[in-house]
């Protein structure tokens, strides 16, 4: 059988085409991301966000889960103190390293689903770092609720500096593992008396280790069910109430801090609330009549801003204190973090900074709230905390809905040139009471001189 070179050619490019497709079949499934699994809830920071602002997901002093172990050199002392809160662990509860590895052996691959990445790591040498970091944990945990007389001998306790260092590595998003082993291991698996006896839970515990991250003015947060640390002290800050339906930003950006004191809106802290509950005072009288603005009396005359006057004549801006130290950028940024990937639909914490980020953009704008209480400055500077907020927005997405309401109401304040216009006559002519007196007497004077005037024309 004689074969046509143009048909064998084409056979040939037939089968290569065949080759190409299997070994694309084949290929593509081995260049996909590992799956994400239900349980995913520790992730690895986004690339665009580390590259802004690498060591404020790092840990510096203690590492904890899959995502930097045995990767800096410098968190290998604190391997030492590990052990041996394990060692002081087993011999306060009773429990063997045995029992305690059992548990974590039966929980292994739901612990692994937590993560968003597969690990190279021997099944033995994952539920190791697991239990090693675990106990660590609730040793520290418990040591920090017992009498001073134990913090006086605890390595780390004992040195508030640490402390303090290893408190801020406990809320790194990559420096988690899942709440549940820590649970499992509190309760030691319903057979451990010594902790069950112990009256406060472990969620109590973990609260009361990372207290020092809100204001003692804001209200008890309500903790429900949490995945891990960051978790947890995002609960600390609830968002704004009610949850708006909204689903996109579509505003323009807010006006600043001191355009808004210009236009004369008044900011005032706010206490008893969470640190999101921000809330700008409307007044339905003002919106119908302008005119009744009466923030140039209460300039001239401050011995009625204790009168119902001050807040029904004026329109104000509350603001829960915020301190502003060395942790907070890196607080905010792995809150942030979590948002971004577990909760892409309830960023208020990313809504939050937006708005902070909105209404400061100069040095100005946080002297404003700093003298008006608003921000306690722990920073120094007013530049620094200006350019703290300025970066913390870049590479985020925020839907911006949880303020959207605010944010219009502030826009519409600033964009109405009645309040303008009495705000500046405020600032130049009542700024106090002997300028608004000598205004005063000037309109007066003005008004003889006009009035003389019109009865000398009618003559």
């Amino acid at each position: 059988m004689v074969v046509c070179p143009a048909t064998a050619a084409n056979d040939s490019i037939k089968e290569e085409e065949f080759e190409c497709k299997d070994q694309l079949i084949i290929d593509i499934p081995l260049a996909l991301e590992p799956p994400r699994w239900p349980e995913c809830c520790i992730y690895r920071v986004p690339k665009r966000l580390r590259e802004v602002k690498h060591m404020a997901y790092t840990p510096r002093l203690v590492s904890i889960g899959p995502f930097h172990h045995c990767m800096r050199k410098e968190l290998k002392d604190m391997e030492i103190q590990k052990l041996r809160y394990l060692r002081d662990f087993c011999c306060r509860t009773r429990k063997s390293i045995e029992d305690l590895t059992c548990i974590i052996e039966r929980n292994e691959v739901r612990i692994r689903h937590s993560y968003s990445e597969n690990f190279l790591l021997s099944s033995k040498e994952f539920v190791n770092m697991i239990l090693l970091d675990a106990i660590f944990i609730l040793e520290l945990f418990w040591r920090k609720s017992e009498t001073v007389q134990v913090h006086k001998k605890d390595y780390i306790l004992s040195q508030p500096y640490m402390e303090r260092g290893i408190r801020y590595d406990l809320l790194l998003l990559e420096n988690q593992i899942p709440f549940f082993v820590l649970e499992e291991l509190y309760r030691g698996d319903q057979q451990n008396e010594v902790l069950l006896t112990k009256k406060d839970s472990l969620l109590k515990l973990s609260c009361r280790f990372f207290r020092d991250l809100y204001d003692d003015e804001q209200p008890e947060p309500k903790i429900g069910e949490v995945k891990h640390f960051t978790d947890l002290v995002r609960c600390f800050f609830p968002p704004p109430k009610p949850k708006p339906k909204e689903s996109k930003r579509n505003i323009k950006q807010l006006y600043t801090a001191t355009k808004l004191a210009e236009a004369g809106l008044k900011f005032r802290p706010a206490s008893g609330r969470s640190l999101l509950e921000i809330q700008f005072l409307e007044n339905e009288c003002l919106e119908i009549f302008p005119c009744l603005n009466l923030s140039w009396l209460l300039a001239c005359l401050p011995c009625l801003k204790s009168t119902c006057l001050s807040t029904r004549m004026q329109r104000f801006l509350e603001i829960p204190l915020l301190r502003v130290d060395d942790k907070t950028e890196g607080l905010f940024r792995n809150l942030m973090a979590l948002e971004q990937c577990h909760y892409p639909f309830e960023t208020y914490i990313c809504d939050y900074i937006v708005l902070l980020d909105d209404l400061i953009t100069s040095k100005a704008d946080v002297r404003l709230l700093v003298d008006k209480k608003i921000i306690v400055n722990e920073l120094g500077s007013n530049v620094a905390v200006t350019d703290l907020f300025n970066k913390l927005g870049h590479e985020i997405e925020s839907n911006g809905i949880f303020y959207l309401d605010l944010s219009k109401g502030l826009n519409g304040y600033y964009e109405n040139s009645w309040n303008r216009l009495v705000a500046t006559l405020t600032s130049v002519y009542f700024q106090d009471f002997w300028r608004g007196t000598a205004t005063l007497v000037g309109i007066i004077v003005l008004g003889l001189t006009l009035w003389n005037f019109a009865r000398l024309l009618r003559k």
